[in-house]
């Protein structure tokens, strides 16, 4: 099974960082995302990769190349313009249409999830397959009991709720559901969910990060700090 890296975006609300060069180049204590996220690949079972760029998209192939020094095999599908992560995958069609099924997955994600629950729903015949994780709370929490303040939880794991982790397994018939301009998240997922098409696995326990900000880089170097030395220690 292939594996889909979308890796276009322009990582605006990371700026300066993404001012010369795109999110999935920015550093966790001297390894970029994308690195990271090929080696957790690896982990997987996965060494086929497609990189779906565009925004300073050579930077990438730079340091990519074809792969092998990475021990991957790597494919290219360009946006030659902003195609949005529906847009961006449908770009790739041609170079997944003799796969029956494949990983996707967001350029800005740090984690340890295991993907094969995820490939099995397709395996088994979904359309198509997402990862959730429990909601963290942006902001800490007051403990009041009449009136009381009792105490203060510090940004707690909300387990009542899930929120998309950005990781996805499709069937090769996704490709029809996929606007050719556009977002999965908006505009596929929905119609998907109406069907009851979007199957939903669970990771309560995995550790996840969305670098969305300066302060999910700090907090990515602070809780995979083992992984990340792992890697450097191997380069």
């Amino acid at each position: 099974m292939k594996a889909v890296i979308l890796a276009g975006g322009f990582g605006k609300r990371l700026r300066p960082l993404t001012d010369d060069r795109p999110k999935p180049l920015i550093e966790l204590d001297g390894v970029p995302i994308l690195s990271f996220q090929i080696e957790w690949l690896k982990k997987s079972g996965l060494n086929e990769i497609i990189l779906c760029i565009g925004y300073r998209k050579e930077a990438i192939m730079e340091l990519i190349g074809d792969g092998s020094s990475f021990g991957i095999k790597v494919g290219y599908a360009i946006e030659e313009e902003p195609l949005g992560t529906g847009g961006a995958l449908k770009n790739a069609e041609s170079l997944l249409k003799n796969d029956t099924a494949f990983l996707v997955l967001n350029g800005d994600i740090i984690t340890d999830i295991d993907p094969s629950p995820l490939r099995q729903k397709v395996a088994r015949g979904a359309l198509s397959s997402i990862s959730v994780v429990p909601l963290r709370s942006p902001f800490g929490i007051v403990d009041i009991e009449n009136k009381l303040v009792k105490g203060f939880v510090e940004k707690p794991i909300l387990r009542e709720y899930s929120i998309n982790a950005g990781i996805y397994c499709f069937s090769n018939e996704i490709f029809s559901r996929l606007p050719q301009k556009g977002s999965i998240e908006t505009e596929t997922f929905p119609a998907l969910a109406e069907e009851s098409k979007l199957v939903a696995v669970s990771y309560p326990e995995s550790a996840w990060i969305s670098i969305d900000s300066h302060k999910d880089i700090e907090k990515a170097v602070e809780e995979f700090s083992d992984d990340i030395q792992n890697i450097k220690s191997r380069s």
